[in-house]
This record gives C-alpha cells, sequence and structure tokens, in this order.
C-alpha cells in the first residue's frame, strides 16, 4: 500500500517480513512526512523497485523468496539508492558483507523506531547536500567535486557509493588531519560508537582504498594513524 506524498516528503520502501515491525516502522516514517511503501518478502521488494523507484529503502537481511544481501546487490548494480538494512546483533557476517555491497547504514535489531526513523533522515540529508562553498578539491593526480559529487583520478571517473563519497570527502577537506573512527561516525553518519559499529568506518575506508589506490596495502591518498584514526595524504 502507497499513502498519499506528503509535500517534502520522500518514497521510503520498507522490507520486513514481519509484519509488527512493518507496522511500528510505517507509522514513524510517516508520522515524519515521508509515503511509504511495504513489501514482505523479497520478490515483492524487487517488484515495487521497479514499479514505484522510492528515494531510499528499508530493508531486512533475512527474507522470504529473496533475501536482503541479494537485493543489496541488485540495487548497487543498477545506481546508488540510498539503504538501511535491518540485521540480528548475531549476523555480524551478514552486517559486514551488507557493508561491503554498499550499505549505506544499518540498525541491529531490536531498535529503537525513533533512532531509525532518525537514520533515515539522516541518510536522505546527505544524499541531497548543500552545495559546499568550496566547490572541488585538488591534488596531484586526484580530483573532488563536491557539487557534483564526483572523483576522478588521472581524468578517469572512480564510481563511489553517496557513502564512500562522504567519507573521501570529507578526509580530503582537511588534509592531514587524523580522524578517529568515533569522529567520522559522528560527522559523516551522524551517529556514534555507542549505536553504530566503528567497524562500518573501517569497512568504508577499505573499499574506497580498493578504488583509488594504486596497492591498497601501501596507500598514497589515506593512511592509517595507528591507535588514532585516518588522514588523507595530500
Amino acid at each position: 500500500m502507497v499513502s498519499e506524498r506528503p509535500v517534502g516528503g520522500a518514497k521510503v520502501l520498507v522490507v520486513d517480513d514481519e509484519p509488527t515491525v512493518r507496522e511500528v516502522v510505517v507509522g514513524y516514517l510517516r508520522r515524519d512526512g515521508h509515503t511509504v511503501s511495504e513489501a514482505a518478502d523479497g520478490p515483492t521488494a524487487l517488484q515495487l523497485l521497479e514499479d514505484d523507484p522510492p528515494d531510499l529503502v528499508v530493508l531486512d537481511m533475512m527474507l522470504p523468496g529473496v533475501n536482503g544481501l541479494d537485493i543489496l546487490r541488485r540495487i548497487r548494480a543498477s545506481g546508488d539508492l540510498p539503504v538501511i538494512m535491518l540485521t540480528a546483533r548475531a549476523e555480524e557476517g551478514d552486517r559486514v558483507a551488507g557493508l561491503e555491497l554498499g550499505a549505506d547504514d544499518y540498525v541491529v535489531k531490536p531498535f529503537s523506531p525513533r533512532e531509525l526513523a532518525a537514520r533515515v533522515n539522516g541518510v536522505l540529508r546527505r544524499a541531497t547536500p548543500k552545495p559546499p562553498t568550496t566547490a572541488v578539491l585538488q591534488f596531484d593526480g586526484m580530483v573532488i567535486d563536491l557539487r557534483a559529487r564526483e572523483v576522478r583520478l588521472d581524468g578517469q571517473l572512480v564510481e563511489m557509493t553517496p557513502k564512500e563519497f562522504d567519507v573521501l570527502a570529507h578526509l580530503a577537506s582537511s588534509p592531514r588531519e587524523v580522524f578517529s573512527r568515533a569522529d567520522l561516525l559522528r560527522d559523516v553518519w551522524q551517529s556514534s560508537p555507542d549505536w553504530q559499529d566503528p567497524a562500518t568506518v573501517t569497512v568504508h575506508v577499505r573499499r574506497i582504498r580498493n578504488k583509488i589506490e594504486v596497492d591498497p596495502e601501501h596507500p598514497r591518498w589515506i593512511s592509517t594513524v595507528w591507535g588514532v584514526g585516518y588522514r588523507f595524504e595530500s
């Protein structure tokens, strides 16, 4: 079911096979002014993604028909639609797999519906950022266009997910400054280690390195300051 679209609201697809979870989450999101559609299984979710593409997906890992990771793979194969994964606490391997595939955020069950609604609004804000004052960051061989949200290495476009771009842009905006994982959770995810595993940052930095470094094991651009965090080398 799809409600009437409120002015200024985003279209959110909630995919979970637990009716109670869907009911609570949908209620909070609609209260925030979003248009919400629902799916209880993988095939229905894929059909809704095709028929009425949303602005964001809240996606459970464990689904009948087609699981959440397979749906995420299909989403990432066709674009950078923001995705927040729902996972059980025991499914650490699946959470890491989801981040590796490009999930923008994840929430561990059982969760606070208010927290999830805040995460949705935060991801939506980051997906449509305000144009920064400094539009382009230029380094030796790397250009980061903050308005176009593009990264080029030696003139070649580097494909990145929205969150990967946000992390790189944040680090590159303050070259040589060291950011801890807690700093990046706060500044980029608008979260904290109390809400989100700092390993989220580690996974994203590894993905970024795999895309921009000639040798990710000996990075040129993003270095690790052991025991502290990460630093962008200008």
